[in-house]
């Protein structure tokens, strides 16, 4: 993209680089591009824009997941046709030699995978760019993992999914991370949005919401229904409902 194209193409998000603070309380839905159209990424995109700002970008290198999706290209593409947040999940083996182009081509924050290793210099790499720092824990890998970093981050993603494809089962089993993650920002007074990611729908995301979620990925349970705008209300209200319940 040209130079005077990409100014443009920047100026059009409406939120800056780095990860916005949630406020005591709020919510923020991220409908993932994974489930949508990508013949049509960019009408898809505004199915949901009026109902919230945040988009979650999966990326897969074939590599790191058995599967390949997209890289700043195409980020860097819908750009110029949406002001929303993008939430950039890396599911790559070498994340930091893409770091860089995908704050160029957009992302306002880029989260990294703990089981690549090298999480430190990852995180310092990310905050030097500007991006929100975004760290990902997988099924499997257990909560000790993550937490000698949770200070260095500024969003921790607990998947409930194995990476690299969408429209799986929710793992219950993952999800107490989130409470361990909760329990230690407490403990800290670490300001630190707790997102989750898979298998995300109206019957799961109160599971998420009690344990500490404050984000929640969706991608089948939202582009893949009648009306998205409405799925994402949907999951809104179901959260908020929860989180009200658990206080």
């Amino acid at each position: 993209m040209a130079t005077v194209e990409r100014v443009v193409a920047v100026l059009k998000r409406t939120h800056a680089p780095g990860l916005p603070k949630l406020a005591d309380g709020e919510l923020k839905v991220a409908p993932s591009i994974l489930a949508a159209d990508f013949g049509m990424l960019a009408s898809e995109v505004a199915r949901v824009a009026g109902v919230t700002d945040w988009l979650h970008v999966d990326v897969m290198d074939g590599h790191f997941v058995p599967n390949i999706t997209i890289g700043p290209p195409v980020v860097e593409s819908l750009r110029p046709h949406t002001g929303m947040f993008f939430d950039c999940h890396l599911m790559m083996t070498n994340p930091g030699d893409f770091l860089e182009a995908f704050r160029d081509a957009g992302a306002g924050s880029c989260s990294v995978h703990v089981e690549v290793g090298e999480t430190e210099a990852l995180c310092a790499e990310m905050r030097g760019l500007g991006l929100g720092v975004g760290l990902v824990v997988n099924p499997e890998t257990p909560y000790e993992a993550a937490a000698p970093y949770l200070g260095l981050v500024d969003l921790l993603l607990i998947m409930t999914v194995h990476p690299g494809f969408g429209n799986q089962s929710f793992i219950s089993d993952a999800a107490p991370k989130l409470a361990e993650a909760r329990a230690q920002a407490e403990r800290e007074g670490l300001q630190v949005t707790l997102q989750v990611d898979g298998g995300i729908d109206e019957a799961t995301v109160p599971v998420a919401a009690s344990m500490g979620a404050r984000c929640f990925v969706a991608g089948t349970a939202v582009f893949h229904a009648p009306d998205p705008a409405e799925a994402v209300r949907r999951l809104y209200s179901v959260a908020s409902t929860a989180i009200s319940v658990d206080r």
